[in-house]
């Protein structure tokens, strides 16, 4: 399978779905755009099958169980184009463009980036069979892990992979369980009425301010242990970010504005 240079169609979906992410990959170069794009995409398509708020519950696990499998295979496009092929008229083109997004993927960094698609989607598979159910920190951390600690680690391994870049791995966790806890913070209120809560049993937002900035001060930690270069440059940004929403929502603000992240964006320039 051939690895083709991110097109319009994937930046222009990156830009639809990710406020955040959307900066720092557009500012990669190179086969590491690629890779990181790919990866995001593929698994913003899952992730938006695992939120999908008209499909069963049955239908989220034998697609999720799909893709692990899709992603385990040598045919990986053909099995992803076949598994969703009957679904187009309920899932979201970023979903039904899982194959695009695969077929973005360097060769090369394909192997680790298919690996952690089909362990995300397996984990989402467990998560939504249980109905997300969430009662203790230990619960959290589980869930933080299978939907964003683990980007952590692959975008560790894909530093590694694209030029030598070392990185601490179990930091990298942090870096993506922070960022993630953010996210939640700032999405109780919709999860809240689609009936799911992320926050522990008895947790008010104190509590997960307090577990967001735990985390986020290890991303810290992180990405001053990067050498100069790509990685260091992606990392900054939605960290960046990330600490300045949690700094607004403490004072009892919403999200940034379009002017304040383009400013702190400008600001690590």
């Amino acid at each position: 399978m051939e690895g083709i240079p991110i097109n319009k169609n994937a930046m222009d979906m990156l830009k639809n779905t990710s406020r955040t992410f959307y900066i720092p990959i557009s500012k990669l170069d190179g086969a590491l755009k690629d890779a990181v794009a790919s990866a995001y995409l593929c698994m913003r398509a899952i992730d938006e099958i695992e939120d999908h708020e008209e499909i069963s519950v049955q239908l989220k696990v034998a697609l999720l169980s799909g893709i692990n499998e899709a992603f385990n295979s040598p045919q990986v496009i053909e099995a992803t184009q076949k598994l969703l092929a009957p679904y187009r008229e309920v899932l979201p083109a970023v979903s039904m463009q899982l194959d695009e997004w695969a077929i973005l993927c360097p060769p090369t960094a394909a192997p680790i980036v298919f690996r952690y698609i089909s362990k995300m989607a397996l984990q989402m598979t467990d998560w939504v069979q249980n109905g997300w159910n969430i009662h203790t920190e230990e619960d959290l951390d589980h869930y933080t892990y299978s939907v964003a600690g683990m980007v952590g680690e692959m975008l560790s391994e894909l530093w590694l992979w694209n030029d030598g870049t070392k990185s601490d791995h179990v930091k990298s966790v942090s870096f993506g369980r922070g960022l993630q806890a953010v996210n939640i913070i700032r999405n109780r209120d919709e999860d809240l009425k689609r009936g799911v809560d992320f926050f522990p049993d008895g947790w008010e937002l104190k509590d997960m301010l307090q577990y967001t900035r735990r985390n986020l001060a290890i991303a810290d930690s992180y990405i001053e242990d990067l050498n100069k270069g790509p990685a260091l440059k992606f990392c900054k940004i939605p960290l960046a970010l990330a600490h300045a929403t949690v700094n607004l929502i403490s004072v009892g603000g919403g999200k940034l504005t379009r002017d304040t992240v383009l400013k702190i964006v400008n600001h690590l320039s």
